[in-house]
Order: C-alpha cells, then structure tokens, then sequence
C-alpha cells in the first residue's frame, strides 16, 4: 500500500471513530451526584400533564410562564413529552414535543428525552409523593431542576422539602424561576 493510501485510510477511520464517540456521547445522560432516582417508579401514574411551579432559568424556557409538560404513549409505546408555555416576551404560546427512553429498568425514574436528532438530555424524577401529584425532576448536572404538580400550586410542605433536596444536591435555591400561570391557552 502507497503512504497515501495508508494515510486516506488512517483519516477514514479516526473521521468515522470520532462519529461514533459524538453519536454515543449524545445518547449518554447522567445525574447530578447524590441524586438518586424514584425506585419503584410506574409510568402509567406518570403519564399525564404536569404544571411546572419552579426551574432554574436556561435559554429554551426564557420568559416562559404557564408551563406544562404532558407525557403519553405514542401507538409504539414510546414516552411523547409535549412541552407547552407562554413567552412573556414575544406574547405566544409556544410548544415543543420530543421523545423520552427509560435509562435502564422501566421501574426507574431516569429517561433521556431528546427534542433534537441524536441530541440527549437527562431526565430523572427524583422525588415523587405517594400518589403522583408532585415531582421533583432533576437534568444532567445542577443546570437543570423542576418542581412539578399536577396542578398550578404547590402545598408549602411540598415546596420546602423539594426546596430542601434541591440544597442538599447542591443548587442554588434562590435562583429558582416561579413559573405563574394565570393565562389558558
């Protein structure tokens, strides 16, 4: 073989290496250190629509109030998220639908939920009371947190211990956004 071919052969192959790294990384998600994921969990209880009450502000819920989030099964079974809120800033709603996988058992609280191609995002209810009213779901790392009902309060008992979790974890609890909902779609 002639050094250039060795060398179109070498390039081939740390180009295709590289895609595969980049497509595996975009598939991994984690979980902030010391959390620890709803165990038992059971979807079908989990399916349904969520008001966000609070979550630390990142670019794509930027001036956002009256979020929802509802998960159903699509004919395939897979987990449709719906994400639903009102941009304050430019006076419409806005939506956004993606797809979420159990990370692991499907008794497990942890999914990785892409709105994008190939890009992944984890998703993990680390909170949950008996009856699946309130969640509180954490990202990837201490960049993401939400306070979940399945109504647009939340009781003060609830709030202070999600408040607490959330301090233990590491995130910084009075930057925390308040999601108000006081418009129908």
């Amino acid at each position: 073989m002639t050094m250039r071919k060795n060398l179109i052969i070498g390039s081939a192959a740390a180009v295709a290496a590289a895609g595969v790294m980049l497509y595996l990384k975009g598939r991994s998600v984690s979980i902030p250190r010391g959390a620890t994921p709803v165990q038992p969990f059971d979807l079908s209880r989990y399916l349904g629509t969520w008001y966000e009450i609070a979550r630390k502000d990142y670019r794509f819920e930027r001036n956002m109030s009256n979020v929802t989030a509802t998960y159903s099964l699509t004919p395939k079974g897979e987990v449709l998220v719906d994400n639903r809120g009102y941009d304050e800033a430019t006076g419409e709603w806005r939506e956004s639908t993606g797809k979420a996988k159990f990370v692991g058992d499907k008794t497990t609280a942890r999914f990785r939920v892409s709105f994008f191609p190939f890009i992944y995002a984890g998703y993990n209810v680390i909170d949950i009371d008996d009856d699946y009213q309130h969640a509180l779901v954490v990202g990837d790392n201490l960049d993401y947190i939400w306070f979940l009902s399945r109504t647009p309060e939340l009781p003060e008992s609830v709030r202070e211990r999600f408040m607490a979790k959330a301090e233990e974890l590491g995130y910084l609890i009075t930057s925390l956004i308040w999601t108000t909902h006081d418009r129908k779609a």
